[in-house]
Parts: structure tokens; C-alpha cells; sequence
């Protein structure tokens, strides 16, 4: 695919996928969707539907993949917006990067269905794909809002579920929807998202007194609900006003033992992933996830993996 350099077009592409206070939920979904949905599923991958857990699911298997890997994708969308085939190019590519087989549920969605509705479909998938594959390593990915629904489901399972999955890996992940947490500013913003923003979507997925619930706002969790928790790789822009929660997400894990990777990309904007046709960015980092799951055991043993993560603009705590 020809890239066209663009940084403004990525930026009126990624804003779709933030409802701001000003859009119905409908009229956000119907841009959503004619935005991100693609003709064909890139990456030469093969896509199927299936049920699994009582969900439907995308299956996008790539021409190339580990036969004891599967990628379960939790897509993003403000809680409101966002499906399967909105989220089915990036994934296919993902899935291509990770070499694993890809599956994409379409879970229920606010307003009509809050919290936990969400969590629940996703729950049911993954435990219906470790019951299914045996000896089967899950990796779990999410984005945006997504990561708050795969989180949730994650501390949810108990010490043998959570030790099935080899890892998460999040980009630009919403980790406390509360109006307590500090931005910096009230009048916080970046180029895709606002404070107000979040604070609206949060309004629309639960109850104002739940979104200090750890299962909403995975940064409030505590040390007994972290216990056994995989290990944690986020993704996201330097100049979006989440990097602070992911910050803080990271040194959460750490501070309880479990390693956590920040890959923040220099200039980058929220969720710049998505913008593959105007950034070349997006590719990149795509591909170092792809490396980063590759990794050979070994290593993990010593500060070789630090040191090359460092040289590539990765800001690692661990």
C-alpha cells in the first residue's frame, strides 16, 4: 500500500473515532463505521465468522502464523462505537505482525447495554478459546476504550485463566474514566481527544458512582487484584493527554511485581495506529509489536532486550 504522508488527515481520520458530547451515538457510529471499514481484508488474510462463548466472531487467519497462538482483539470506540469490521484492516495486519490467528468479537455496546455487558461477551470468548485450545498461548489486544472492556475481563479470571495468556498489549489505552483523575488541566487536550471527551463516553457506559470501580478504571486496582496478572505492553503517541495514565498504569504493574513495557512514540497523537494510510508510524509500530511478541526467550534473560527497546525510542519501565 502507498503511504501519503499526511499528518492532518490522520488527524480528522482518528477523530472519528471519539464521540464527543456534540454527536448522537448514532450519527457517531454510521462515520465510525463508513470511516474504518474496508472493501477487502488486507494482508493476503483469510477471514471467517464464527460463534464462540455465544459471541460472533471475526476469524482472520493470516498466511502465516503460530499454530499455538491465537490473538483475541478487543476493539475501541468511546464504549459506543466500533465493530468487528470497523477494526477488521488494523487487525488483519496486527494479526500478520503477532503471526497468530485473530478473533474479533462483536460484543454489546452502550447505551443500550452498560457495563457490564461488554465485559461479559468478552469473558465468555476468551473462556471459551481456553477451553477450546489447549496449549493454546492467548494474547490479549485492545484499544482506546477497548482496553478498559479487555482489562476488566482480565481481572475477572482467576490465577489459573490469567496464566493461560502470554500477554496484553494495549495502544493508547483509557485506564481511568473517573473525573478525578488529574489531565494536567481541565483544559487538557490533544489533537484527537479531549478530557470532556471521555468524560461523556464514561457517562453513557456506567453509573456515575462505578466508574471508580477497578473493573471500569483498571488504574484503581489494587495489589490483591493484580495477583498473577500477564505481563503488560502499551503503546501510545508522546503528545495525547493519556500518556500519564499509562504511565502510571505501567508503574501500577510494577510496583506489584509484573512487567510492564511503554512504547511511546515520539510526536505521535492518539491512537496513530489507525492511520496507516497517512502515517508511516503506524506500520512501525505495528512491526515492533510483532517483534516484541517474536522475541526469543532468551531474551528476556539480562539487559540485551532493555538496551535494544531504548536504541529504537522506546521508553521502557521495567
Amino acid at each position: 500500500m502507498e503511504i501519503r504522508i499526511d499528518r492532518r488527515a490522520a488527524v480528522k481520520k482518528l477523530r472519528t473515532l471519539v464521540l464527543t458530547p456534540k454527536h448522537e451515538v448514532g450519527q457517531f457510529r454510521s462515520k465510525l463505521e463508513k470511516k474504518f471499514t474496508c472493501d477487502f481484508v488486507p494482508n493476503g488474510a483469510e477471514l471467517s465468522e464464527s460463534m464462540i462463548g455465544g459471541v460472533k466472531c471475526d476469524i482472520l487467519v493470516p498466511r502465516a502464523f503460530s499454530a499455538n497462538r491465537v490473538l483475541l482483539y478487543v476493539h475501541g470506540g468511546s464504549f459506543s462505537g466500533g465493530s468487528r469490521e470497523s477494526c477488521r484492516s488494523f487487525c488483519a495486519g496486527l494479526a500478520d505482525s503477532v503471526s497468530a490467528r485473530a478473533v474479533v468479537p462483536e460484543f454489546r455496546l452502550p447505551p443500550t447495554h452498560p457495563f457490564p455487558a461488554g465485559t461479559e461477551d468478552v469473558s465468555a470468548v476468551f473462556n471459551a478459546l481456553a477451553d477450546e485450545n489447549s496449549g493454546t498461548e492467548i494474547l490479549i489486544a485492545a484499544d482506546g476504550s477497548g482496553a478498559s472492556v479487555a482489562l476488566a475481563s482480565v481481572l475477572g479470571l482467576d490465577s489459573a485463566a490469567r496464566s493461560r495468556i502470554k500477554g496484553i498489549i494495549l495502544f493508547s489505552p483509557w485506564l481511568d474514566i473517573s473525573d478525578s483523575y488529574d489531565f494536567g488541566s481541565k483544559k487538557a487536550r490533544d489533537e484527537v481527544i479531549a478530557r470532556e471527551d471521555i468524560l461523556h463516553a464514561a457517562d453513557l457506559y456506567t453509573y456515575a458512582s462505578n466508574v471508580m470501580n477497578p473493573r471500569v478504571s483498571p488504574l484503581k486496582a489494587d495489589k490483591a487484584m493484580l495477583e498473577g496478572f500477564p505481563e503488560v505492553y502499551i503503546q501510545c503517541g508522546e503528545k495525547e493527554i493519556l500518556l500519564s495514565q499509562s504511565r502510571d498504569f505501567c508503574s501500577l504493574l510494577m510496583d506489584n511485581g509484573i512487567n510492564c513495557v511503554l512504547d511511546v512514540w515520539p510526536g505521535m497523537m492518539h491512537l496513530f495506529q489507525m492511520a496507516d494510510e497517512y502515517l508511516m508510524e503506524s506500520h512501525l509500530a505495528v512491526e515492533r509489536i510483532g517483534r516484541y511478541v517474536n522475541r526469543r526467550p532468551e531474551d528476556d534473560d539480562g539487559g540485551e532486550r532493555a538496551v535494544v527497546l531504548k536504541k529504537n525510542n522506546i521508553d521502557v519501565t521495567e
